[in-house]
């Protein structure tokens, strides 16, 4: 029996039309494929895996040789030219919004944090796979320093890259993403602080989605009430700027 998968999908109507991860949207199989009804797959991915389900954790053997880097290689502004060659000793991860207690953490106190690690595999949208380690805090932790005032519907994820030279690059989760147990910001990959090309000095693990979610280059978590206002509003670069579905469970 083949087991028909939301990846499969994709990777079935894109083959042969896409050359990145970036490259989707410009090809009207893939376009198609990303752009349908994201609300109704969000509520059928939400039956079929449930609220709290668990993307599979591999052995350390299982890692691959080989971890492809998935979409923006450097920011190259010069702020975070700058950040980078003073190691991110000046980085501050800000936590704010509709939040209680603002905060403005060090990779120093981003590290002291009680950690998670998890060995998973990175599913591209391009549709190349990659297993890999992971390890930072739970996102859930630092939401419940900062307390989530209410009304906060949604996380959203402020990052160093400007696209084009002028687009903030984000992307954004709902609070049952935020809030599941493999959702961390990691800062080391495969037992080593995580490189520029995948996303340092933190970047996003949002296990149970698609690689295109798990922002790189994190520099604000913010809590908002609603996604409008922020970009154009669909919830990512690639959903504002290409058609990407905003629910990208695999």
């Amino acid at each position: 029996m083949t087991l028909i998968t939301r990846r499969n999908l994709i990777v079935l109507g894109g083959a042969g039309l896409v050359a990145g991860c970036d490259a989707v949207g410009s090809s009207p199989v893939g376009r198609a494929v990303l752009t349908r009804d994201s609300d109704m797959h969000h509520r059928l991915q939400r039956v079929i895996g449930g609220r709290d389900s668990l993307a599979r954790e591999y052995r350390p053997e299982q890692r691959s040789p080989r971890f492809r880097v998935n979409g923006n290689a450097n920011p190259n502004t010069a702020d975070y030219n700058a950040l980078a060659a003073g190691k991110f000793a000046g980085w501050r991860l800000k936590v704010d919004g509709l939040v209680a207690r603002p905060l403005s953490l060090s990779l120093a106190q981003l590290r002291s944090l009680p950690q998670r690690a998890q060995i998973t595999r990175h599913d591209c949208v391009e549709g190349w796979s990659a297993i890999g380690k992971w390890q930072g805090p739970q996102l859930s932790k630092l939401l419940d320093l900062a307390g989530l005032r209410d009304g906060a519907q949604y996380i959203v994820f402020h990052c160093a890259d400007l696209m084009g030279g002028s687009t903030p690059y984000y992307e954004s989760i709902d609070l049952i993403d935020a809030f599941h147990p493999q959702t961390i910001l990691a800062w080391a990959m495969n037992d080593a602080p995580l490189p520029i090309g995948h996303g340092a000095p933190v970047r996003l693990r949002v296990e149970r989605q698609l690689g295109y979610k798990h922002a790189k280059f994190v520099m604000r978590v913010e809590a908002v009430a609603s996604l409008a206002g922020i970009g154009k509003g669909k919830g990512g670069y690639w959903e504002d700027s290409s058609g990407y579905e905003w629910y990208a469970g695999i």
